[in-house]
Protein backbone atom coordinates (compact mmCIF):
# COMPACT_ATOMS: atom_id res chain seq x y z
CA UNK A 1 0.00 0.00 0.00
CA UNK A 2 2.98 2.42 0.63
CA UNK A 3 3.60 2.41 -3.21
CA UNK A 4 -0.64 3.42 -4.02
CA UNK A 5 0.65 6.95 -4.76
CA UNK A 6 3.43 6.35 -6.96
CA UNK A 7 1.27 3.98 -8.85
CA UNK A 8 -1.55 6.54 -9.48
CA UNK A 9 1.08 9.24 -10.35
CA UNK A 10 2.31 6.52 -12.80
CA UNK A 11 -0.72 5.33 -14.45
CA UNK A 12 -1.73 9.32 -14.93
CA UNK A 13 1.64 10.46 -16.30
CA UNK A 14 1.66 7.60 -19.10
CA UNK A 15 -2.65 8.39 -19.62
CA UNK A 16 -1.65 11.82 -19.76
CA UNK A 17 1.56 11.66 -22.33
CA UNK A 18 -0.38 9.10 -24.05
CA UNK A 19 -3.18 11.18 -24.82
CA UNK A 20 -1.18 14.01 -25.79
CA UNK A 21 0.69 12.12 -28.05
CA UNK A 22 -2.71 11.00 -29.68
CA UNK A 23 -3.87 14.67 -30.61
CA UNK A 24 -0.48 15.46 -31.96
CA UNK A 25 -0.79 12.38 -34.65
CA UNK A 26 -4.33 13.67 -35.39
CA UNK A 27 -2.60 17.07 -36.06
CA UNK A 28 -0.03 15.77 -38.18
CA UNK A 29 -2.71 13.33 -40.13
CA UNK A 30 -4.94 16.23 -40.30
CA UNK A 31 -2.43 18.44 -41.73
CA UNK A 32 -1.19 15.40 -44.42
CA UNK A 33 -4.73 16.33 -46.07
CA UNK A 34 -3.20 18.71 -47.59
CA UNK A 35 -0.94 19.02 -50.73
CA UNK A 36 2.60 18.00 -50.53
CA UNK A 37 4.95 21.13 -50.79
CA UNK A 38 8.45 21.28 -50.38
CA UNK A 39 9.90 23.74 -48.47
CA UNK A 40 13.05 22.30 -47.45
CA UNK A 41 15.27 24.62 -49.26
CA UNK A 42 18.16 26.95 -47.79
CA UNK A 43 17.75 24.81 -44.28
CA UNK A 44 20.42 27.61 -42.56
CA UNK A 45 17.81 30.48 -43.12
CA UNK A 46 14.76 28.46 -42.00
CA UNK A 47 16.75 27.78 -38.75
CA UNK A 48 17.65 30.96 -38.07
CA UNK A 49 14.36 31.90 -38.95
CA UNK A 50 13.16 30.03 -36.63
CA UNK A 51 15.25 30.47 -33.65
CA UNK A 52 14.85 34.45 -34.86
CA UNK A 53 10.89 34.11 -34.87
CA UNK A 54 9.70 31.49 -32.89
CA UNK A 55 12.07 31.30 -30.02
CA UNK A 56 13.50 34.87 -30.27
CA UNK A 57 9.92 36.51 -30.80
CA UNK A 58 11.53 39.01 -32.18
CA UNK A 59 8.40 39.99 -34.40
CA UNK A 60 6.23 40.70 -31.11
CA UNK A 61 8.02 43.70 -30.43
CA UNK A 62 5.97 46.22 -33.09
CA UNK A 63 3.72 46.23 -29.80
CA UNK A 64 6.18 46.26 -26.50
CA UNK A 65 3.58 46.58 -24.00
CA UNK A 66 1.96 43.08 -24.92
CA UNK A 67 5.17 41.80 -25.62
CA UNK A 68 6.72 42.37 -22.36
CA UNK A 69 4.17 40.75 -20.75
CA UNK A 70 3.91 37.85 -23.31
CA UNK A 71 7.82 37.14 -22.85
CA UNK A 72 6.88 37.24 -19.17
CA UNK A 73 4.30 34.42 -19.95
CA UNK A 74 6.45 32.49 -22.38
CA UNK A 75 9.89 32.70 -20.45
CA UNK A 76 8.27 31.70 -17.32
CA UNK A 77 6.12 29.13 -17.86
CA UNK A 78 8.59 27.24 -19.93
CA UNK A 79 11.13 27.54 -16.96
CA UNK A 80 8.63 26.82 -14.60
CA UNK A 81 7.73 23.76 -15.99
CA UNK A 82 11.30 22.56 -16.06
CA UNK A 83 10.18 21.71 -12.42
CA UNK A 84 7.83 18.66 -14.09
CA UNK A 85 10.71 16.75 -14.48
CA UNK A 86 11.56 17.46 -11.49
CA UNK A 87 7.84 16.29 -9.83
CA UNK A 88 7.95 13.22 -12.52
CA UNK A 89 11.16 11.68 -10.84
CA UNK A 90 9.29 12.74 -6.80
CA UNK A 91 6.32 11.00 -8.32
CA UNK A 92 7.22 8.03 -9.65
CA UNK A 93 10.38 7.19 -7.21
CA UNK A 94 8.56 8.79 -3.99
CA UNK A 95 11.38 11.26 -2.79
CA UNK A 96 11.22 14.74 -2.17
CA UNK A 97 12.38 17.60 -4.18
CA UNK A 98 15.11 15.44 -5.41
CA UNK A 99 17.14 18.18 -7.72
CA UNK A 100 18.70 19.58 -4.19
CA UNK A 101 20.70 16.37 -3.79
CA UNK A 102 21.77 16.73 -7.61
CA UNK A 103 22.65 20.12 -7.61
CA UNK A 104 23.09 21.09 -4.21
CA UNK A 105 21.27 23.44 -1.89
CA UNK A 106 23.14 26.83 -2.77
CA UNK A 107 22.17 26.21 -6.40
CA UNK A 108 19.14 24.67 -5.96
CA UNK A 109 18.10 27.60 -3.47
CA UNK A 110 18.88 29.82 -6.64
CA UNK A 111 16.51 27.75 -8.88
CA UNK A 112 13.80 27.92 -6.80
CA UNK A 113 14.15 31.63 -6.34
CA UNK A 114 14.02 31.96 -10.11
CA UNK A 115 10.95 30.00 -10.57
CA UNK A 116 9.14 32.05 -7.56
CA UNK A 117 10.11 35.45 -9.44
CA UNK A 118 9.37 34.30 -12.88
CA UNK A 119 5.65 32.57 -11.40
CA UNK A 120 5.08 36.22 -9.99
CA UNK A 121 5.67 37.94 -13.34
CA UNK A 122 3.36 35.13 -15.15
CA UNK A 123 0.61 35.50 -12.17
CA UNK A 124 0.98 39.35 -13.18
CA UNK A 125 0.96 39.07 -16.68
CA UNK A 126 -1.60 36.63 -16.88
CA UNK A 127 -4.23 39.54 -14.92
CA UNK A 128 -3.17 42.18 -17.16
CA UNK A 129 -4.14 40.06 -20.34
CA UNK A 130 -7.33 38.74 -18.96
CA UNK A 131 -8.66 42.71 -18.05
CA UNK A 132 -7.19 43.98 -21.13
CA UNK A 133 -9.16 41.32 -23.20
CA UNK A 134 -12.15 41.14 -21.26
CA UNK A 135 -12.28 45.06 -20.31
CA UNK A 136 -10.58 47.38 -21.72
CA UNK A 137 -11.96 47.22 -25.23
CA UNK A 138 -9.02 46.58 -27.58
CA UNK A 139 -10.94 46.22 -30.68
CA UNK A 140 -8.96 43.46 -32.40
CA UNK A 141 -9.98 41.58 -29.53
CA UNK A 142 -13.77 42.09 -29.36
CA UNK A 143 -14.60 41.04 -32.76
CA UNK A 144 -17.21 39.34 -34.29
CA UNK A 145 -15.11 36.12 -35.13
CA UNK A 146 -13.98 35.95 -31.50
CA UNK A 147 -17.35 35.65 -29.95
CA UNK A 148 -18.44 32.45 -27.88
CA UNK A 149 -15.93 29.63 -28.36
CA UNK A 150 -12.70 31.76 -29.35
CA UNK A 151 -12.65 34.37 -26.32
CA UNK A 152 -14.08 31.50 -23.42
CA UNK A 153 -11.14 29.29 -24.78
CA UNK A 154 -8.68 32.56 -24.40
CA UNK A 155 -10.31 33.59 -20.85
CA UNK A 156 -9.85 29.84 -20.22
CA UNK A 157 -5.76 29.26 -20.72
CA UNK A 158 -5.56 32.66 -18.66
CA UNK A 159 -7.22 30.91 -15.25
CA UNK A 160 -5.31 27.82 -16.00
CA UNK A 161 -2.47 29.70 -15.73
CA UNK A 162 -3.15 31.47 -12.94
CA UNK A 163 -4.41 28.75 -11.09
CA UNK A 164 -1.29 26.65 -11.79
CA UNK A 165 1.02 29.31 -10.46
CA UNK A 166 -1.35 29.57 -7.63
CA UNK A 167 -0.86 26.07 -6.51
CA UNK A 168 2.91 26.72 -7.10
CA UNK A 169 3.07 29.41 -4.82
CA UNK A 170 0.54 27.01 -2.48
CA UNK A 171 2.93 24.35 -2.55
CA UNK A 172 6.66 26.28 -1.83
CA UNK A 173 4.45 27.68 0.94
CA UNK A 174 3.30 25.04 2.94
CA UNK A 175 6.62 23.27 1.95
CA UNK A 176 8.40 26.35 3.72
CA UNK A 177 6.59 26.09 6.76
CA UNK A 178 7.21 22.44 7.33
CA UNK A 179 11.22 23.01 6.89
CA UNK A 180 11.25 25.93 9.14
CA UNK A 181 8.95 23.63 11.67
CA UNK A 182 11.95 21.06 11.14
CA UNK A 183 9.44 17.90 10.09
CA UNK A 184 10.82 18.56 6.16
CA UNK A 185 14.39 19.08 4.84
CA UNK A 186 15.64 22.43 4.13
CA UNK A 187 15.81 22.54 0.36
CA UNK A 188 15.16 25.47 -1.98
CA UNK A 189 14.35 29.52 -1.34
CA UNK A 190 11.20 30.64 -1.75
CA UNK A 191 11.08 34.87 -1.77
CA UNK A 192 7.69 35.05 -2.81
CA UNK A 193 5.97 32.01 -1.32
CA UNK A 194 7.35 32.75 2.13
CA UNK A 195 6.70 36.18 2.30
CA UNK A 196 3.52 36.21 1.45
CA UNK A 197 1.30 33.29 2.36
CA UNK A 198 3.87 31.48 4.65
CA UNK A 199 2.17 33.81 7.48
CA UNK A 200 -1.30 33.01 6.57
CA UNK A 201 0.04 28.87 6.97
CA UNK A 202 1.50 29.88 9.97
CA UNK A 203 -1.22 29.14 12.47
CA UNK A 204 -2.44 25.67 10.47
CA UNK A 205 -1.20 22.47 12.13
CA UNK A 206 1.01 20.22 10.78
CA UNK A 207 -1.26 17.87 9.22
CA UNK A 208 -3.21 20.57 7.55
CA UNK A 209 0.23 21.67 5.86
CA UNK A 210 0.97 18.28 4.76
CA UNK A 211 -2.52 18.16 2.86
CA UNK A 212 -2.04 21.80 1.32
CA UNK A 213 1.17 20.51 0.22
CA UNK A 214 0.37 17.30 -1.61
CA UNK A 215 -3.09 18.82 -2.65
CA UNK A 216 -1.21 21.79 -4.82
CA UNK A 217 1.71 19.33 -5.81
CA UNK A 218 -1.15 17.32 -7.06
CA UNK A 219 -3.09 19.96 -8.67
CA UNK A 220 0.15 21.50 -10.17
CA UNK A 221 0.92 17.83 -11.81
CA UNK A 222 -2.60 17.11 -12.96
CA UNK A 223 -3.11 20.87 -14.18
CA UNK A 224 -0.08 20.86 -16.27
CA UNK A 225 -1.08 16.78 -17.74
CA UNK A 226 -4.86 18.88 -18.85
CA UNK A 227 -3.30 22.14 -20.00
CA UNK A 228 -1.20 20.05 -22.01
CA UNK A 229 -4.07 18.09 -23.44
CA UNK A 230 -6.33 21.10 -23.80
CA UNK A 231 -3.86 22.43 -26.47
CA UNK A 232 -5.47 20.22 -28.81
CA UNK A 233 -8.96 22.27 -28.67
CA UNK A 234 -6.81 25.84 -28.42
CA UNK A 235 -5.71 28.74 -30.09
CA UNK A 236 -2.70 27.75 -27.69
CA UNK A 237 -1.39 24.81 -29.96
CA UNK A 238 1.00 27.46 -31.18
CA UNK A 239 2.82 26.81 -27.82
CA UNK A 240 4.04 23.58 -30.17
CA UNK A 241 3.21 24.62 -33.93
CA UNK A 242 5.20 27.70 -33.78
CA UNK A 243 8.89 26.17 -34.33
CA UNK A 244 7.62 24.31 -37.94
CA UNK A 245 5.72 26.62 -38.47
CA UNK A 246 8.54 29.46 -38.35
CA UNK A 247 10.92 26.67 -40.04
CA UNK A 248 8.98 26.01 -43.41
CA UNK A 249 7.44 29.64 -43.61
CA UNK A 250 7.63 31.06 -47.78
CA UNK A 251 11.18 32.78 -47.48
CA UNK A 252 10.54 34.20 -50.74
CA UNK A 253 10.02 38.09 -51.12
CA UNK A 254 6.76 39.33 -49.90
CA UNK A 255 4.38 39.53 -53.53
CA UNK A 256 5.69 36.89 -55.10
CA UNK A 257 3.22 34.74 -56.03
CA UNK A 258 3.57 31.12 -57.48
CA UNK A 259 2.76 30.49 -60.79
CA UNK A 260 1.40 27.07 -61.99
CA UNK A 261 3.45 24.70 -63.56
CA UNK A 262 0.84 24.09 -66.49
CA UNK A 263 0.09 27.37 -67.20
CA UNK A 264 3.56 28.22 -67.46
CA UNK A 265 4.36 25.68 -69.78
CA UNK A 266 1.08 26.62 -72.05
CA UNK A 267 2.32 30.60 -72.36
CA UNK A 268 5.98 29.51 -72.71
CA UNK A 269 4.53 27.45 -75.79
CA UNK A 270 2.78 30.45 -76.94
CA UNK A 271 5.39 32.60 -76.83
CA UNK A 272 8.03 30.28 -78.39
CA UNK A 273 8.75 31.58 -81.69
CA UNK A 274 9.83 27.92 -82.77
CA UNK A 275 7.22 26.20 -81.47
CA UNK A 276 4.51 24.15 -84.36
CA UNK A 277 0.93 25.62 -83.30
CA UNK A 278 -0.14 23.01 -85.83
CA UNK A 279 1.63 20.10 -83.99
CA UNK A 280 -0.19 17.46 -83.19
CA UNK A 281 -0.47 16.91 -79.74
CA UNK A 282 0.53 13.50 -77.66
CA UNK A 283 -2.48 11.65 -76.79
CA UNK A 284 -4.14 12.39 -73.34
CA UNK A 285 -3.83 9.56 -70.68
CA UNK A 286 -7.60 8.50 -70.01
CA UNK A 287 -7.47 7.66 -66.09
CA UNK A 288 -5.34 10.92 -65.66
CA UNK A 289 -7.27 13.07 -63.33
CA UNK A 290 -6.80 16.77 -64.46
CA UNK A 291 -5.11 19.01 -62.00
CA UNK A 292 -7.50 21.00 -60.15
CA UNK A 293 -6.71 25.17 -60.17
CA UNK A 294 -6.88 26.33 -56.83
CA UNK A 295 -8.67 25.80 -53.81
CA UNK A 296 -12.07 25.38 -52.73
CA UNK A 297 -11.57 23.33 -49.93
CA UNK A 298 -8.35 22.32 -47.56
CA UNK A 299 -7.56 18.89 -50.03
CA UNK A 300 -6.42 21.41 -52.32
CA UNK A 301 -4.57 23.70 -49.64
CA UNK A 302 -0.80 23.08 -49.31
CA UNK A 303 0.36 21.07 -46.01
CA UNK A 304 2.15 24.19 -44.51
CA UNK A 305 -1.13 26.40 -45.65
CA UNK A 306 -3.01 23.57 -42.99
CA UNK A 307 0.09 24.19 -40.65
CA UNK A 308 -0.29 27.81 -40.34
CA UNK A 309 -4.66 27.58 -39.74
CA UNK A 310 -3.33 25.02 -36.46
CA UNK A 311 -0.75 27.92 -35.69
CA UNK A 312 -2.71 30.81 -35.63
CA UNK A 313 -2.78 32.56 -32.58
CA UNK A 314 -6.21 34.36 -33.02
CA UNK A 315 -4.34 37.31 -31.54
CA UNK A 316 -5.38 39.49 -34.51
CA UNK A 317 -2.68 41.89 -35.57
CA UNK A 318 -3.33 40.70 -38.85
CA UNK A 319 -6.59 42.01 -39.33
CA UNK A 320 -6.02 44.97 -36.89
CA UNK A 321 -3.50 46.20 -40.20
CA UNK A 322 -5.84 45.19 -43.22
CA UNK A 323 -6.98 48.01 -45.29
CA UNK A 324 -9.81 46.34 -46.04
CA UNK A 325 -10.89 45.72 -42.71
CA UNK A 326 -10.28 48.92 -41.46
CA UNK A 327 -12.49 50.37 -44.28
CA UNK A 328 -15.32 48.15 -43.02
CA UNK A 329 -15.19 45.13 -45.87
CA UNK A 330 -16.18 41.57 -44.59
CA UNK A 331 -12.88 40.53 -44.90
CA UNK A 332 -10.74 39.52 -41.99
CA UNK A 333 -7.63 37.12 -42.06
CA UNK A 334 -7.37 36.25 -38.83
CA UNK A 335 -11.15 34.73 -39.56
CA UNK A 336 -10.24 32.93 -42.54
CA UNK A 337 -7.04 31.20 -40.69
CA UNK A 338 -10.10 30.05 -38.30
CA UNK A 339 -12.41 28.69 -41.02
CA UNK A 340 -9.82 26.73 -42.53
CA UNK A 341 -8.77 25.33 -38.80
CA UNK A 342 -12.40 24.58 -38.37
CA UNK A 343 -12.85 23.26 -41.77
CA UNK A 344 -10.10 20.85 -40.33
CA UNK A 345 -11.79 19.84 -37.95
CA UNK A 346 -14.78 19.30 -39.26
CA UNK A 347 -12.91 16.88 -41.98
CA UNK A 348 -11.30 15.08 -39.12
CA UNK A 349 -14.50 14.60 -37.31
CA UNK A 350 -15.69 12.67 -40.50
CA UNK A 351 -13.04 10.62 -40.90
CA UNK A 352 -13.31 10.13 -37.46
CA UNK A 353 -17.03 8.52 -37.47
CA UNK A 354 -16.43 7.13 -40.86
CA UNK A 355 -13.19 5.33 -41.13
CA UNK A 356 -11.90 7.37 -43.60
CA UNK A 357 -13.28 10.49 -45.04
CA UNK A 358 -17.18 10.51 -46.54
CA UNK A 359 -17.88 13.48 -48.89
CA UNK A 360 -20.27 15.45 -46.88
CA UNK A 361 -21.24 18.12 -49.22
CA UNK A 362 -19.79 21.24 -47.23
CA UNK A 363 -16.42 22.71 -49.11
CA UNK A 364 -14.23 25.58 -47.21
CA UNK A 365 -15.46 28.03 -50.31
CA UNK A 366 -18.93 29.36 -49.52
CA UNK A 367 -19.72 26.99 -46.26
CA UNK A 368 -16.71 28.60 -44.07
CA UNK A 369 -15.32 31.85 -46.46
CA UNK A 370 -17.57 33.88 -48.20
CA UNK A 371 -16.75 35.17 -51.79
CA UNK A 372 -17.07 38.80 -50.19
CA UNK A 373 -14.27 38.48 -48.49
CA UNK A 374 -12.10 36.81 -50.66
CA UNK A 375 -12.74 39.97 -52.84
CA UNK A 376 -11.91 42.24 -50.74
CA UNK A 377 -8.39 41.48 -50.50
CA UNK A 378 -6.12 44.05 -51.45
CA UNK A 379 -3.13 41.91 -51.57
CA UNK A 380 -0.97 44.37 -49.93
CA UNK A 381 0.24 41.67 -47.88
CA UNK A 382 0.44 43.63 -44.92
CA UNK A 383 -1.28 40.63 -42.73
CA UNK A 384 1.69 38.29 -43.85
CA UNK A 385 3.64 41.45 -42.83
CA UNK A 386 2.32 41.56 -39.06
CA UNK A 387 1.71 37.78 -38.05
CA UNK A 388 4.10 37.06 -34.67
CA UNK A 389 4.43 33.61 -36.47
CA UNK A 390 5.01 34.11 -40.00
CA UNK A 391 1.33 32.67 -41.25
CA UNK A 392 0.25 33.48 -44.57
CA UNK A 393 -3.71 34.36 -45.20
CA UNK A 394 -2.90 35.59 -48.14
CA UNK A 395 -1.89 32.40 -49.70
CA UNK A 396 -5.24 30.94 -49.01
CA UNK A 397 -6.95 33.69 -50.32
CA UNK A 398 -5.11 33.74 -53.66
CA UNK A 399 -5.78 30.34 -53.62
CA UNK A 400 -9.57 30.75 -53.64
CA UNK A 401 -9.45 33.46 -56.12
CA UNK A 402 -8.08 31.15 -58.51
CA UNK A 403 -10.55 28.68 -57.78
CA UNK A 404 -13.59 31.18 -59.07
CA UNK A 405 -11.42 32.28 -61.71
CA UNK A 406 -9.78 29.59 -63.31
CA UNK A 407 -12.47 26.56 -62.03
CA UNK A 408 -16.16 28.05 -62.16
CA UNK A 409 -15.37 32.06 -64.20
CA UNK A 410 -16.67 33.81 -61.65
CA UNK A 411 -14.76 36.20 -61.00
CA UNK A 412 -16.66 39.76 -60.31
CA UNK A 413 -17.59 41.66 -63.47
CA UNK A 414 -15.18 44.81 -63.05
CA UNK A 415 -12.34 41.49 -62.74
CA UNK A 416 -13.44 40.38 -65.84
CA UNK A 417 -13.85 43.72 -68.00
CA UNK A 418 -9.98 44.24 -66.58
CA UNK A 419 -9.13 41.09 -68.14
CA UNK A 420 -10.77 41.33 -71.31
CA UNK A 421 -9.05 44.55 -72.09
CA UNK A 422 -5.84 43.22 -71.12
CA UNK A 423 -5.96 40.22 -73.56
CA UNK A 424 -7.70 42.58 -76.34
CA UNK A 425 -6.10 46.08 -75.69
CA UNK A 426 -2.66 44.69 -74.00
CA UNK A 427 -3.78 47.02 -71.40
CA UNK A 428 -6.29 47.12 -68.25
CA UNK A 429 -8.19 50.01 -69.46
CA UNK A 430 -10.79 49.86 -72.59
CA UNK A 431 -8.76 51.68 -75.86
CA UNK A 432 -6.87 50.75 -78.57
CA UNK A 433 -3.29 49.70 -78.25
CA UNK A 434 -2.73 52.61 -80.79
CA UNK A 435 -3.34 55.29 -78.45
CA UNK A 436 -1.32 53.40 -75.57
CA UNK A 437 1.29 56.29 -75.86
CA UNK A 438 -0.38 59.41 -76.30
CA UNK A 439 0.01 60.00 -72.68
CA UNK A 440 3.31 61.24 -73.94
CA UNK A 441 2.30 63.55 -75.85
CA UNK A 442 0.27 65.67 -73.51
Amino acid sequence: MQYIDNIIFLVALVAGFGLFFRSLKEIYRNIKLGRAIDRTDRPGDRWKTMAKVAMGQSKMGKRPIAAILHLFVYVGFVIINIELLEIMVDGIFGTHRFLASVIGDSLYGFFTATLEVLALLVIMAVVIFFIRRNFYGVKRLTMKELFGWPKQDANWILIIEFALMTAFFTMNASDWVLQQRGLLATHGSFPVSSNILAPLFSGLGDGTLYFLERTAWWFHFIGILFFMNYLYYSKHLHIILAFPNTWYANLQPKGKFNNLASVTAEIKLMMDPNADPYAAQPDADPNAVPDKFGANDIFDLNQVQLLNAYSCTECGRCTAVCPANITGKKLSPRKIMMDTRDRIEEVAWNINKNGKFEDDGRKLLDDHIQREEIWACTTCNACVEACPVLIDPLSIIMEMRRFLVMEQSAAPQELNLMMTNVENNAAPWQYNQADRLNWANE
